[in-house]
């Protein structure tokens, strides 16, 4: 069980909850100066894009985005489903006017549906002006840290840009900027209690009507809402669930496939096997095969 030492909300409790089972690898890719007039391109990737801009500003351009999204030093965006997109200096620039931008790539783990990244728009904005002094300040270090060349200075980048996303989520989550998905119903106190009991206790026999009772709904009411705003029942989100901590469980060579299927609520491994099949597109033996090679890379 998911212990709460510090007192955190449900909503805190849930989301630390799903950055530990959804890790994620940042990597920075780029520091670039622009000057005067220009345009650069990312194209459709199978990772998430971020750009934080250094000094300056500039404009972001993507298919089927009504407006240009300007941007100032400080700023931090995110398109978590990869999307390609334009970035621009701004209008009228003169020749002196220099931007800096540090780019850099979010790679998922790999699942046939990851909560983390579904639970995003296509675009995440998040202001220094709006975001407060801890985010400013890791930004500022990550920036200084791109003009360091000491020894280990790039995973000292990646690990920095790994926060800096984390911070990023925790501001999206108390923005309320978007009503949908797994992050907008963490903002939602009532939806967010549920989903911190069953994040916390996966094993748990769990019916519709004991979450609607922790979330102080009709089980109706839950059950639509949740649907409405998660994309998915609370059954399926927590079979989900499931699978996210299995993958993680398989990854140690002690556990066994029979204790990993009863801690997480299986009566058999059969049924065990057929669930994670169904959900991530392989079997347990695929991710134990996965987890050796990664330990011997």
């Amino acid at each position: 069980m998911l212990e709460n030492p510090g007192g955190l909300s449900p909503g805190n409790m849930a989301l630390t909850a799903i950055l530990a089972a959804c890790p994620l690898r940042a990597q920075v890719t780029d520091n670039i100066t622009y000057c005067g007039q220009w345009r650069d391109y990312d194209l459709q990737g199978e990772a998430a894009w971020f750009h934080l801009i250094g000094s300056g500003e500039c404009r972001i351009e993507m298919k089927g985005m009504p407006e240009r999204i300007h941007l100032l030093a400080g700023d931090f965006i995110i398109f978590p489903q990869g999307n390609a997109h334009t970035l621009c200096g701004k209008d009228g620039a003169r020749s002196d006017d220099f931007t800096t931008v540090i780019c850099g790539e979010l790679h998922f783990m790999p699942n046939a549906r990851n909560p983390l990244r579904d639970g995003l728009p296509e675009v995440v904005v998040v202001r220094e002006s709006e975001a407060g002094p801890a985010f400013r300040h890791l930004g500022e270090l990550l920036c200084r840290e791109c003009h360091r060349q000491e020894p280990g200075s790039q995973a000292v980048l990646d690990k920095l840009a790994e926060a800096l996303f984390a911070m990023a989520l925790r501001q999206f989550l108390i923005s309320g900027a978007d009503r949908r998905g797994l992050l907008a119903a963490l903002a939602d106190p009532r939806l967010a209690k549920a989903l911190a009991a069953m994040h916390a206790r996966p094993g748990r026999d769990w019916t519709v009507a004991e979450l609607a009772g922790i979330a102080a709904m009709s089980r109706t009411a839950f059950a639509e809402q949740f649907a409405a705003m998660v994309g998915e029942s609370p059954i399926h989100h927590l079979t989900r669930w499931r699978m996210l901590q299995a993958q993680k469980l398989l990854a140690d060579p002690r556990r066994s496939v029979t204790a990993v299927a009863q801690e997480l609520g299986y009566q058999t491994e059969a049924a065990f096997r057929r669930r994670y099949k169904e959900v991530l597109g392989h079997g347990p033996g695929q991710t134990r095969r996965d987890a050796r090679a990664a330990r011997r890379a």
